[in-house]
C-alpha cells in the first residue's frame, strides 16, 4: 500500500509534459501548446488534450490562447523529474565515464523507472552534487531549486570577461562542439569582439594549456549561459 504521504506515481508523458512547461515559465512565460508541441516534437492537437488532462489532474493552470502554468503540485513533479534527470547524468558521467554529450539522451530513458531510493543512494554516492554535467542546478529532494540569474553569451557586450555556467544540453553535436572549443561549465571567456549583422562573435577562452582565441556563431552563443566574471 503507498503511505498517504508519497507523490503521486505519474506516466512518463506528463512528466515530460511538465518539465517542458517548467522550463517555459524559467525563461519568463506562459507554455503554449505551439511551444510545447515544438519541444516535444509532436503535433499541438496532441498537445492540447493532454492540457486538458493535466489540468484535470490539478498539475497545471491552463488558459485557452494564453498558455498554461504549473500550479505547486506541478512544479513539485516537474522538480522530482528534473532532479531525478540530473542525478543520473551526473551518476553516469562520473561513475560510469559516459561523455557528456551522451547523457542527456540515457538519462531522459532511466529518468522515469529509477526509483526515488536508487536516485537518493546515487547521489549520496557521489556527494550530492548541486548542478549536472552541464551546470544546470540539480532540485534539492524537498523541491528546492537555485535557478540564479544568468546571462546568454551572445548578448554581452565587447570586452566582457564571463564564467561559463550552463550550456543548453539536448544536441549532443553542439555539445561536442563546445567541448572542442573549451566553452565549459567553469571556463573563462572574454568577448574581443562581435561582427556586425549577426557575423561570429570572437573570443578568448582560458585553458589549462593557457588562452586561446575561437570565433563562433550568434545562434550558438546564445545556448551558453554566463555571469560576469569578478575575478
Amino acid at each position: 500500500m503507498t503511505p498517504a504521504h508519497a507523490p503521486p506515481v505519474l506516466t512518463a508523458p506528463v512528466e515530460d509534459y511538465l518539465k517542458v512547461i517548467y522550463d517555459l515559465e524559467r525563461l519568463g512565460q506562459a507554455a503554449t501548446t505551439n511551444d510545447i508541441a515544438d519541444r516535444l516534437d509532436i503535433s499541438p492537437a496532441s498537445v492540447s488534450g493532454m492540457m486538458r488532462r493535466l489540468a484535470e489532474q490539478g498539475l497545471i493552470l491552463h488558459e485557452p490562447y494564453r498558455g498554461a502554468r504549473l500550479t505547486g503540485g506541478g512544479r513539485r513533479a516537474a522538480l522530482r523529474t528534473l532532479r531525478r534527470h540530473r542525478i543520473l547524468e551526473c551518476y553516469l558521467t562520473e561513475v560510469l565515464g559516459y561523455p557528456w554529450d551522451r547523457v542527456h539522451e540515457e538519462a531522459e530513458r532511466l529518468e522515469h523507472s529509477a526509483s526515488e531510493e536508487l536516485i537518493e543512494r546515487m547521489a549520496a554516492s557521489l556527494g550530492n552534487p548541486r548542478h549536472d554535467p552541464h551546470g544546470a542546478p540539480i532540485p534539492t529532494p524537498d523541491g528546492r531549486v537555485e535557478e540564479g540569474r544568468l546571462a546568454l553569451l551572445g548578448d554581452m557586450s565587447e570586452g566582457t570577461s564571463v564564467r561559463v555556467r550552463r550550456v543548453q544540453d539536448e544536441d549532443s553535436a553542439r555539445l561536442r562542439y563546445l567541448a572542442e572549443l573549451g566553452i565549459l561549465p567553469g571556463a573563462k571567456v572574454r568577448i574581443l569582439g562581435k561582427a556586425p549583422f549577426d557575423g561570429p562573435i570572437t573570443l578568448w577562452v582560458d585553458g589549462p594549456a593557457g588562452g586561446t582565441t575561437r570565433a563562433i556563431g550568434v545562434s550558438l552563443a546564445k545556448q551558453v549561459h554566463v555571469e560576469l566574471d569578478t575575478e
